[in-house]
């Protein structure tokens, strides 16, 4: 009798494990562009003269270089602000040896260079690879129009 109350106890445990939704963690990571997937998400620089984001939240978006040792030494800083603010903002990256009509578009010598893109307004950039926790402030600040302290 105790080792039927033993099994029993045992196939409910599993049975119950088995019927729990398993908690699954929605990774944001960063999205590469193109020039024609840019145009559709971001801003169609070629048929439009004055700036209208078509995004539906707000965006950064890394103009970078395989080669380039500072953006590859922000790569693991912008993946980990695309999972922290998750639905929050779009993280993009733009590979600019593989994008040069893009890179030109706008204006883009120095890499990396990071444009916050908030949902009205003009678009700002920053020269370099910044420290996590100023990229965190522009993405509060700038984007998500937090006040500092919060």
């Amino acid at each position: 009798m105790r080792k039927l109350t033993v099994i029993v106890a045992v196939f409910a445990l599993v049975l119950s494990a088995w019927a729990a939704e398993p908690q699954v963690k929605k990774t944001v990571k960063p999205i590469a562009l193109n020039t024609t997937s840019f145009t559709e998400k971001v801003f169609d620089y070629n048929n439009e003269k004055e700036w209208k984001y078509k995004g539906d939240k707000p965006a950064i978006i890394d103009f970078w270089a395989a080669w380039c040792g500072p953006c590859r030494q922000i790569a693991p800083v912008l993946e980990e602000l695309a999972a922290e603010y998750g639905e929050e903002i779009y993280v993009y990256k733009v590979n600019v040896d593989e994008e040069t009509e893009l890179a030109r578009a706008f204006g883009i010598q120095s890499i990396p260079t990071i444009l916050y893109v908030p949902m009205t307004g003009t678009p700002q950039g920053v020269l370099g690879a910044a420290p996590k926790s100023q990229l965190k402030k522009a993405v509060d600040t700038l984007l998500l129009n937090k006040e500092e302290g919060k």
